[in-house]
């Protein structure tokens, strides 16, 4: 508080000598005694640092020289105005000053798009790792998990007090879960409460789980006002710090709420932004500590926020050319899509539980939805990775994999939310959660990107895969198993063959005499159509779990 009445008080004197005459201006008739002008600057004074104090505080606006562009500009041109003689001369170079100045920081976007795009770019990759099957994706939407948290809000004392704050997904314990803030509902209600009594908890990946309401009292909220009010004991903490996205809250280990807000640099002048911390805030104590991303502590999962990462995305796709070209001409130009669930990106887990942003990237032509590739930003050190996806194929973005599943549940008036790209079977595939017109999920659905026909849903991811991976065999989709399954070798006397004729290929189950099933298309093996009971067979296999393991190769004994 204290800088930002020092810098206010400066910058309100500053405003004021240079508005009011220092000297007589007979040709406005201005005079002032000695007296008269000290008093007259005094009270201006007063008056601006008022108004500075005022603005800087109730906007949390970075302070910075920089931020006083506009009025600089607007003091400048009324203290060359009212001057005269030599004065005049003098405030005529401080209003050119300001022109160009804020002409700087008005055209900066048009000349740092390059500077953009290099604090953007990213390495690239063809496709993501297979997915491990075994595993559980991170899949509840945020809409349905904020429901269950709005239905379960009678855990919270005083109810009336409070309402719910924003979701934010993480991982606690080891565990992927949504947490989201109860709030002040208003103005009075902080007044006579002053502090918040905790926050909810539900799985991320379990969408039967219910919600858990952890009582832990938090003075130090967005809903809070004046001082207590997070963004701006941020701004009071660290006051020349330039802040990018909204504050989230993250629970340690030991359940204890912090708040947490990305901070970095602008690109030039007062433009862009690269993130290159997080700022840190005990929420019981209001206690601060900045960290630089490197150094972030290990329970912080988002330490840069999906402001910056998606802001970050629009750089990388339409600066790849310059300015210009990201309007007229548009070569190599890609937009990130709007599809994501906070600040159109959405936080999913690789299999280390590190978070990650995804997002997809589509043509600038209208009516096209045909994904031209898709970025994963690590949530922790701002890094990104582009996959191009195979070049031979063409993908469907994420807007098509909803107007899928909106045709296909049509009359239900179903919608999808939250599509991710994962790696199937070797198969790049959107599993999005499809939820009904009050937000309850109904079911999950995957959807080939390169063969949008090739569908399947089901109450579960797990179930909704095992059907896909059978949908993926029936339309002659290549079956490769899942990172972590081992592949294994055997011999055996088929007791029992199961041939279906799927478009141009044939599906063949069959049943060794070890007692297991195992599967297989022509596609892989065309002598596979020939295999009958009682011959021997001699096979590599992907050990995966399910009722029916996926062939690899096969050699049929007495066809050699």
């Amino acid at each position: 508080m204290g800088y930002l009445i020092l810098y206010s008080l400066i910058a309100g004197v500053l405003s004021a000598l240079v508005l009011l005459p220092l000297t007589n201006n007979e040709r406005l008739r201005i005079h002032f005694t000695g007296k008269m002008r000290l008093q007259a600057i005094g009270g201006l004074s007063i008056l601006c640092f008022i108004g500075f104090f005022l603005y800087y505080y109730i906007t949390n606006q970075d302070i910075n020289a920089t931020s006083l562009w506009l009025p600089a500009l607007i003091f400048t041109a009324g203290g060359a105005l009212l001057s005269s003689g030599l004065e005049q001369k003098l405030k005529g170079i401080l209003l050119v000053l300001s022109l160009l100045a804020s002409a700087y920081i008005l055209s900066a976007f048009m000349f740092n798009a390059n500077e953009k795009y290099e604090v953007s770019k990213m390495d690239i990759k063809t496709e993501i790792k297979t997915f491990d099957e075994k595993e559980t994706p991170a899949s509840v939407p945020p809409d349905f998990a904020r429901n269950k948290m709005k239905k379960a809000f009678g855990q919270v004392p005083n109810t009336s007090y409070y309402e719910l704050g924003n979701l934010q997904i993480q991982k606690v314990n080891e565990e992927f879960v949504y947490i989201a803030p109860v709030e002040f509902s208003g103005f009075f209600k902080w007044f006579k409460g002053k502090e918040t009594p905790g926050y909810f908890i539900l799985s991320a990946t379990d969408s039967t789980a219910n919600p858990l309401f952890v009582e832990s009292e938090m003075a130090y909220t967005p809903s809070s006002y004046f001082n207590k009010k997070t963004e701006r004991a941020f701004r009071l903490q660290y006051p020349s710090y330039i802040f990018y996205g909204a504050v989230q809250l993250e629970i340690d280990d030991n359940g204890n709420p912090f708040y947490v807000q990305s901070y970095g640099d602008f690109i030039s002048a007062r433009n862009g932004f690269k993130a290159d911390g997080v700022a840190v805030m005990d929420a019981k104590t209001g206690k601060t500590k900045d960290y630089t991303l490197d150094d972030a502590p290990e329970f912080i999962d988002g330490a840069v926020s999906p402001e910056a990462v998606s802001l970050q995305n629009s750089y990388f796709g339409n600066y790849v050319h310059g300015f210009w070209n990201s309007y007229f001409g548009k070569s190599d130009v890609k937009l990130p899509s709007d599809e994501g669930t906070e600040a159109n990106v959405s936080p999913i887990f690789d299999e280390k539980g590190v978070m990650y942003y995804f997002t997809d990237f589509t043509s600038p032509k209208e009516g096209v939805d045909s994904m031209l590739g898709y970025a994963l930003t690590n949530a922790r050190t701002g890094k990104a990775t582009y996959y191009t996806g195979n070049l031979k194929e063409s993908y469907m973005d994420s807007e098509g994999a909803l107007q899928i599943i909106e045709k296909r549940f049509i009359e239900k008036k179903w919608e999808g939310q939250m599509p991710i790209l994962y790696n199937f079977y070797g198969e790049a595939s959107w599993l999005t959660a499809v939820l009904d017109s009050n937000g309850y999920l109904q079911n999950y659905f995957i959807v080939s990107a390169a063969n949008p026909e090739i569908t399947a849903y089901g109450q579960s991811p797990a179930e909704a895969l095992k059907l896909y991976k059978t949908a993926l065999q029936k339309g002659g989709g290549t079956v490769t198993g899942s990172s972590s399954s081992e592949e294994k070798k055997i011999s055996g006397k088929v007791l029992r063959v199961y041939k279906e004729k799927l478009g141009e290929n044939t599906n063949v189950s069959f049943l060794l005499d070890n007692r297991q099933s195992y599967t297989m298309s022509s596609e892989k093996e065309p002598l596979i159509i020939y295999l009958l009971e009682g011959d021997e067979v001699t096979m590599t296999y992907l050990d995966t779990g399910e009722t029916f393991l996926p062939v690899n190769t096969i050699k049929i004994n007495n066809l050699e």
